[in-house]
């Protein structure tokens, strides 16, 4: 999965890796350059006393230090940049698609853990990517032409390097082996507490409500500690890959000065040249220690890799037509043909057998005890969900059939749990219709109940919202989200249980001035309260799934046991009559 993602999201930079490439081979070989010419000064230079030769060859140190310098320089530049953009387009592409999910795969994989993947676990692949065009480039470079360059200076000590070589890579890879799941469980331990505490921050309230601070303060110390435990397992085995390389640096060191002094005596070697070995040797184990090091990073990247791919790979339930319908006829009708849905893996439907229809200038009002399934029957008419059986219909055309960007702006919806985003008062309007006035933002508050409250705030329109619309109580957010499916004027309104934290009075008000608005549009209600849908042209009562009663709220009552029960639960005799 990690070698398909990048070459899949790399395959733009092409020019700019084979770029770092060529730097840093350049860089690399003026780097192994370096210790001949140091050798040369002691053997040809030190040893005759020859001061000209020392300054010439010193002069081309200089030389080929810059250009060293200077390609590394640019192999990093690249290598950012080209890191960075691999990064933002990963970004970019999880966000694309994790926005055409519909409910069912958002819930599959829940906010937390797609937060998680679209964040850390990208910056885990984007730094492989930065430290292979820096690190991982440079070290078989390094290996293979430190091997040459260091059986030119004597081949007698090279079976120095066929020791150290092999027990520095076999020691760091068992090492390596053993942190490949390590990795995976960290992955899923920072969900876990990415997911705990979203909770408890945003039932922050609830918590201190119940005074259950001390259980989720334990909660979230369960999560943190099993997070800190899998993180120490890991860095303890992280931990033993650098004493491991540095014992056998310096082992090898020594073997090199004993075994080197030896056939300087014998007169089988030179004193320059035992130190361009020295050196040799030193930067081939660097390039396996940088090599060790890039090893440490992929197995985690590959556990990272394999969650992005995994998003990236789920397609949505909810398909967008082959051949769209870009244009109906009809405006304002929904009719539901016999729909069945049911939850995948569930036991059973949550919808069955549920036929109406709404038309324009006619309110539909859905009511039922909770779990009955009106939330999931209101989301099938957008598309949130897919129906596993029968047509939904808008306009006369199956909602599966229409192109969605057409059947989104037909539809207003308030859903039940309205949402507001970090902003304005103004850009939360504006969500329902960009090019909306200030006067006819004032116009939708106003129908809304909600004109008084937003005039009293600091800068009115302009008043700042906190994320989630948390700096506002529950009624004004269910006023002002339904001030934003007014200005959007649509042919449909869905209001899933929309004015269930308003008063009485307010809520009667609002629905009183809804009335002249959506006189020609479809209004699909539902409700929990019986006074918000009194006076509901057609009202149907939903029971374990299926619709059990529909009529006029009088009709109702004398029909249908379900809706008197409901009835009778709410509302005093004087109210009912």
């Amino acid at each position: 999965m990690l070698i398909r993602l990048t070459r899949e999201f790399l395959r733009p930079y092409a020019r700019p890796l084979a770029g770092v490439v060529v730097l840093q081979l350049i860089g690399t070989m003026a780097s192994l350059y370096l210790p001949r010419l140091n050798a040369d000064i002691i053997d040809l230079g030190i040893a005759r006393g020859d001061t000209g030769y020392i300054m010439r060859t010193g002069g081309w140190m200089l030389l080929v230090s810059a250009l060293q310098i200077t390609c590394s320089i640019g192999a990093v530049y690249l290598a950012a940049r080209t890191a960075m953009s691999f990064g933002r387009d990963v970004r970019a592409a999880v966000f694309g698609r994790v926005m055409s999910f519909s409910a069912r795969e958002v819930n599959q994989y829940g906010a937390p853990s797609l937060i998680t993947r679209n964040t850390n676990d990208v910056q885990q692949v984007q730094m492989l990517v930065m430290m292979t065009c820096t690190m991982l480039v440079t070290a078989p470079i390094m290996m293979v032409g430190g091997v040459v360059m260091a059986l030119r200076e004597d081949v007698g000590l090279s079976w120095l390097m066929l020791v150290s070589v092999p027990v520095l890579g076999l020691a760091v890879g068992a090492l390596t082996r053993r942190m490949v799941p390590q990795f995976r469980l960290m992955q899923t331990r920072i969900d876990a507490v990415n997911r705990v505490l979203r909770e408890q921050i945003t039932g922050i309230r609830v918590v201190r409500a119940f005074v259950r601070e001390p259980f989720e303060t334990r909660r979230f110390g369960v999560a943190n500690d099993e997070l800190t435990d899998t993180a120490l397992r890991t860095g303890r085995l992280m931990a033993l890959i650098f004493p491991i390389v540095m014992l056998v640096l310096n082992v090898s060191s020594v073997a090199v000065l004993w075994f080197g002094a030896q056939r300087i005596d014998a007169g089988q070697m030179q004193v320059g040249s035992l130190t361009a070995f020295l050196t040799y040797l030193m930067q081939i184990l660097m390039a396996v220690m940088m090599a060790s090091f890039m090893l440490m990073m992929i197995p985690r990247a590959a556990v990272c890799a394999e969650r992005i791919t995994e998003v990236l790979r789920t397609d949505s339930s909810v398909v967008p037509p082959a051949n769209p319908v870009t244009e109906v006829t009809a405006h304002g009708e929904v009719e539901l043909r016999d729909v069945r849905f049911q939850y995948p893996g569930a036991a059973a439907p949550v919808l069955t057998g549920i036929s109406f229809q709404a038309r324009p200038g006619r309110t539909t009002a859905v009511i039922g005890a909770t779990g009955s399934g009106k939330t999931t029957l209101i989301s099938l008419i957008p598309r949130l969900f897919d129906a596993t059986g029968g047509s939904v219909l808008v306009d006369g055309v199956d909602v599966r059939e229409i192109d969605p960007e057409l059947l989104w702006r037909r539809i207003g919806l308030v859903p039940q749990r309205p949402y507001l985003f970090t902003g304005t008062i103004a850009s939360n309007l504006r969500y329902g219709n960009p090019d909306a006035t200030d006067e006819e933002l004032w116009t939708a508050l106003e129908i809304a109940q909600g004109r008084e409250f937003v005039e009293a705030m600091p800068g009115g329109l302009e008043a700042t919202i906190a994320q989630g619309g948390t700096n506002v109580s529950g009624g004004q957010r269910q006023r002002l989200a339904i001030a934003r499916a007014l200005v959007r004027k649509p042919e449909i309104y869905l209001f899933d249980d929309s004015f269930s934290a308003l008063d009485l009075g307010t809520d009667a008000r609002l629905r009183a001035a809804l009335r002249p608005v959506t006189a020609d549009a479809a209004v699909i209600i539902v409700a929990q309260r019986v006074s918000t849908i009194l006076d509901a042209d057609e009202i149907l009562v939903l029971d374990d799934g299926r619709i059990v009663g529909r009529g006029r709220h009088d009709e109702l009552l004398e029909s249908c046991p379900t809706y008197a029960e409901i009835v009778a639960s709410q509302l005093t005799t004087g109210v009912t009559a």
